[in-house]
């Protein structure tokens, strides 16, 4: 008992003395601008981890611990200040941020001041990366930042390819996208294993300046992605929770939905195919000429039309969905369904009743899928380290059966200063994921895509039904019978995906891929001699991931084969060494930096693959469940490169500044005897606002900044300096088959020389900031496919020749429109409008000159030309329609001999008629038709803009992407603008073909198997532009002196919503697919996501 008294006497006394050594200090904060209180200010003292929040009146109280005597007061929108108390009370006010050039970015190899950086850079803070409802950090530039333009061809979760573009594009061949680096390495692992919520920011480099510290990888731009650290005197746990849906994000083509509107429109195609001439098999010479061709009679027409509608051969649908009289027809002697069909129709087969009735295959395919995510965060930090650590799980469901994807992420981050000299740290992340995905997703041709269905006609059902239209159950399955069109069980064959149903090949086949990835990096910062820095930063990466494919052995393609299953196994690893020597001195007025460097990356890639037929059971996805070998390959890919670089920085006075920088590189990409090359830049700013003379109160700051470097580009595959061979059985033995591109030891960098100037401002005391810049792009020796005749035994070859430049003006702005004590109006706009140009290319590619008297070569529907924009279409030209004959026409070159004085044709150097031009003309035969330069893919402009309110704890946002401009060859809406082929879905637009009724119409006449009629033309090419609501965020802060009760330092409830809508030339067409020109349904939609969340940080 004495003992126990003795404690409770001791801990009483031990209490009172840690009370009586805190002082406790009240205070109030307010801002400078109207002396109004600040609510919600995090106030700390310095070196501990007492802290407060003001409250609604601003005012704050806490207990500082003995020997500390300084408070750090933050607050969103203001400057940091560092308080020192003197006694028991404090006033603190806070300034506004007032200008955004004072900010501290990260860069090349470090850190810069905005007012101070010469080159060309945008920075995305964690506020706005979190914003968006996506696996992928990078989604959150979209429309953020100028001069970048991000497109991805599908939506499918965890599959997204993001395509990021700076400043146009820079090469033909060569690969354009932007060297990635996380924490200062290079990174080569998949952007969807970091975390978005990890985050703090990401840095875009766009211009040599800024990038060409980079070297060889980065000529196409840089993104810096910088993970969170802890911040000084603070410490805090964050719980982040979120729960949404996912849903089809775009919206369908308008197609022609009624069986009834397609059967009829079906019939017309037919009906106008048999009335139209033929020839007469009587025909005779001598005979007159009207005589040779014969039409059939509109009785005839009819008779056959019917007949063949819904027939088993190559005319027919296949499908009669309508049970109709006997002895009568479908379609009645108007062309419209006979009123007496109703739709249900019933057929036997093998002894058995089936009823036909057209399902809604669309809206099988999608569904709405579940997300939800969770992060958890811990940091602190002290005048000596920091710490952060935080894990994620996120599950996302896609919008179609068998597409997921989960994913959970770690992250540990520490730094030390062991002494005042030595500083070290470590960041060490995983990933661990599983993706579920679509085999065929993209693949147009392909029955098995589950997209595909977009272009099936509304008239075939899904499912197999009984007699009273009740869907049959598959006993080996488990599922409902489904149709496959190949008549095994109902004797019905579509014209159409015949013996194939991908909606219910998606429910039984796999295709999934399972990862990790490892990422570690360790440095080490040594001071020395005052003035020395000298830095080592160390990292490896290690991604693996083992996939997984089967395809069923009931139904299909792949059931002879009893069902196959196939595996494969990838791992990459790749490490970067790099050390870096600082030096800084201050002169007075004069502040000089010099940095050397050292860096050495290498990575290498391992891929298994192997497949097997005839499974024992289906539910065993491995190889030992099958017996029946198939194919079998192993391959390893290597690929480094070594810099040595040094930059040199000058500021007078923090008023001029310059700055140049050096970099040797060598890759392996390149022979030995050309592997090494030579990539500068140098740069100025001077901020005229500091000058004595400039006298503008209105501005708070003003810089005009001017930059050129030289950069190289080795993104363009490995072995090419080198002939390649591959390995294959001959009579037994192994033997060599070249590949099918020579190897050309003389291939080199391609140089991008990057040319940036502009202005950067703040304006009003920070109520408005922004930039204008202008920028120009010349690729120089651009990587080129050279084609060689066959008797080379190779079909081409690579070198260097050609050029290419980008240019074009850069503008972004930043304001608060509308500021008082509780409500705040903000916008922002950025705009890019750009021009790129081929401006040579080699005489040996010049293989075609256009009727416009352009030279260069086609490839595909383009045409590479000089003085012509990359992705220039390459077509046929429409000229309407024929009103007597309802017949598409197209325009024609008129060709005329060149001839000399005495009127003879001249003769070319290979012996052929030199022509010329003459005019134009129309035809009706596409083969005849002249193809002609049609525009660029390119917009001329794209940007992005949003608008934020804020009032009393509520919080909005709206962010919208646009582009302006470029065309994009719709083949979506081109396949279903005729009845070439039966079964495929048609556009409503086609209702309005022309008839001898409807002369004045655009739309060529319906006639079934008329290649004429959708033949690849300017018809179909459509403006690319559009206008997306990107993301949307509703939030609502609860208020601190709620919430510290409650030992919680904020508490956020909110809504987001990401892709809610997007608006194009034509309802279905999604520009943002590729800026290539090209758009596709068969790809996985971009998802709509919506989601509710909370965040709780204590």
């Amino acid at each position: 008992m004495k003992k126990r008294l003795t404690m409770i006497l001791a801990c009483l006394f031990l209490s009172l003395g840690m009370a009586l050594a805190q002082t406790a200090v009240t205070g109030t904060v307010v801002s400078q601008e109207d002396g109004q209180p600040i609510i919600g200010a995090t106030v700390r003292v310095v070196g501990a981890s007492a802290g407060d929040v003001t409250d609604a009146d601003g005012k704050f109280s806490i207990s500082m611990p003995a020997g500390h005597n300084k408070l750090k007061v933050t607050y969103v929108g203001m400057v940091d200040q560092d308080v020192t108390v003197k006694g028991n009370s404090v006033r603190v006010v806070l300034a506004p941020d007032e200008t955004n050039l004072d900010e501290v970015m990260v860069v090349a190899y470090g850190t810069a001041k905005k007012s101070a950086f010469t080159g060309s850079a945008a920075v995305v803070k964690s506020e706005e990366i979190t914003k968006t409802s996506s696996s992928n950090a990078v989604t959150a530039l979209t429309g953020k930042v100028a001069g970048v333009q991000i497109n991805s061809a599908t939506g499918a979760p965890g599959q997204e390819s993001l395509s990021i573009k700076i400043r146009g594009i820079s090469s033909i061949n060569a690969g354009t996208s932007p060297l990635i680096v996380v924490d200062g390495s290079p990174y080569d692992g998949d952007i969807q294993n970091i975390n978005p919520n990890d985050i703090a920011s990401m840095t875009v480099l766009k211009d040599a300046a800024s990038a060409a510290l980079y070297g060889a990888r980065g000529a196409n731009g840089v993104v810096i992605i910088t993970t969170k650290t802890g911040r000084e005197g603070t410490s805090s746990i964050t719980v982040d929770a979120k729960w949404g849906a996912n849903s089809k994000g775009t919206p369908y083509y308008k197609t022609v939905n009624s069986p009834a509107a397609y059967y009829e429109t079906y019939y017309k195609s037919l009906y106008n195919y048999y009335k139209d001439w033929y020839p007469n098999p009587n025909w005779q010479e001598g005979m007159p000429a009207e005589d040779r061709y014969l039409k059939h009679t509109d009785r005839e027409s009819y008779i056959w039309a019917n007949n063949n509608l819904c027939a088993n051969n190559s005319y027919g649908l296949g499908y009669n969905v309508y049970a109709v009289p006997e002895g009568q027809y479908l379609i009645g002697t108007n062309g419209r369904i006979n009123p007496n069909a109703t739709l249900g129709n019933i057929v036997n087969y093998n002894g058995n009743s089936y009823m036909l009735l057209p399902d809604d295959w669309r809206d099988a395919t999608f569904q709405n899928g579940l997300r939800q995510e969770y992060n958890i965060t811990a940091t602190g930090s002290n005048e000596k380290g920091s710490f952060y650590g935080s894990a994620g799980y996120l599950k996302n469901e896609g919008i179609t059966i068998g597409s997921d994807y989960e994913r959970f992420t770690g992250r540990l981050k520490a730094d030390y200063q062991i002494r005042n000299w030595l500083k070290v740290g470590a960041n060490f992340s995983y990933a661990h994921y599983v993706s579920n995905y679509l085999g065929d997703d993209g693949s147009s041709s392909s029955s098995g895509n589950i997209f595909a269905v977009n272009s099936i006609a509304p008239i075939y059902p899904l499912y197999i039904r009984d007699a009273n239209g009740n869907i049959l159950q598959d006993a080996q399955t488990g599922l409902p019978s489904y149709d496959w069109g190949d008549g095994k069980i109902n004797g019905q064959q579509r014209s159409v995906f015949a013996g194939s149903n991908p909606i219910c090949s998606n429910q039984l086949d796999k295709s999934y891929a399972e990862g990790n990835n490892l990422n570690a990096t360790g440095f080490a910062e040594i001071r020395f001699l005052r003035d020395f820095k000298f830095t080592t930063t160390n990292s490896v990466m290690l991604n693996e991931s083992r996939g997984t494919s089967t395809q069923q052995p009931y139904f299909g393609q792949f059931a002879s084969q009893n069902g196959i299953v196939s595996k494969s196994h990838g791992r990459d690893w790749s490490y970067n060494y790099q050390q870096i020597l600082n030096w800084h001195r201050l002169f007075g007025k004069h502040d000089v930096e010099i940095m050397l460097g050292h860096e050495y990356y290498r990575t290498r890639s391992y891929i298994l693959s192997a497949s097997k037929s005839n499974m024992y059971s289906f539910l065993n996805d491995e190889l030992a469940g099958a017996v029946t070998d198939g194919t079998m390959d192993s391959y390893t890919t290597d690929y480094n490169t070594e810099g040595f670089f040094g930059r040199a920085q000058y500021n007078y006075d923090n008023k001029y500044f310059g700055s140049v920088s050096y970099r040797r590189d060598a890759s392996s990409r390149f022979h030995p005897d050309h592997r090494w090359g030579n990539f500068w830049s140098f740069g100025g700013a001077w901020i005229i606002s500091k000058e004595k003379w400039f006298n503008a109160p209105w501005v708070d700051e003003l810089k005009f900044k001017a930059s050129y470097g030289e950069q190289g580009n080795d993104n363009i595959g490995n072995y090419l300096y080198s002939n390649t061979y591959t390995i294959a059985p001959s009579d037994g033995v192994a033997s060599l088959i070249p590949s099918t591109t020579m190897g050309n030891k003389e291939i080199t960098w391609e140089t991008g020389g990057n040319f940036n100037t502009g202005f950067e401002f703040s304006l009003f005391r920070g109520r408005l900031a922004g930039s204008i810049e202008y920028f120009y792009r010349k690729t120089t020796d651009m990587l080129s496919w050279f084609s060689l005749p066959g008797s080379f035994g190779y079909t081409g070859y690579y070198d260097n020749i050609g050029d290419m430049t980008n240019q074009g003006v850069e503008i972004g702005l930043d304001g608060t429109i509308f500021r008082t004590r509780d409500f705040e109006w903000g916008a922002n706009i950025n705009f890019t409008a750009y021009k790129n140009k081929i401006v040579r290319i080699a005489d040996e590619n010049k293989t075609t000159t256009t009727s416009e008297g352009v030279e260069g070569y086609a490839s595909g529907s383009y045409f590479y030309g000089e003085g012509k924009p990359l992705y220039t279409f390459y077509m046929a030209k429409y000229a309407g329609v024929d009103p007597e004959t309802g017949k598409a026409l197209y325009w024609k070159d008129v060709l005329k001999d060149v001839v000399d004085e005495n009127g003879n044709p001249v003769l070319d150097e290979y012996g052929n008629k030199k022509t010329y031009v003459a005019g134009k003309e129309t035809t009706e035969s596409s083969s005849d038709a002249t193809q002609y330069l049609c525009g660029t893919a390119l917009p001329w402009a794209y940007g992005g803009f949003g608008t934020r309110f804020s009032y009393k704890g509520f919080d909005l946002s709206l962010d919208f992407t646009y582009q302006l401009g470029g065309q994009i060859y719709d083949s979506d809406y081109a396949s279903m603008m005729s009845m070439a082929t039966g079964g495929s879905a048609i556009h409503a637009d086609l209702l309005n073909a022309w008839t001898p009724e409807n002369k004045n119409s655009n739309i060529p006449h319906i006639v079934y198997a008329d290649q004429d009629v959708n033949y690849t033309s300017d018809r179909f090419l459509t403006d690319a532009s559009y206008l997306s609501l990107q993301n949307l965020n509703f939030g609502y802060t609860l208020p601190s002196k709620f919430t510290a009760k409650a030992g919680i330092s904020k508490l956020r409830l909110y809504l987001t919503a990401t892709n809610l809508w997007v608006w194009s030339k034509r309802q279905g067409l999604d520009p943002r697919q590729s800026i290539t020109g090209g758009a596709s349904t068969a790809y996985y939609s971009a998802m709509r996501t919506i989601s509710g969340g909370i965040t709780v940080t204590f």
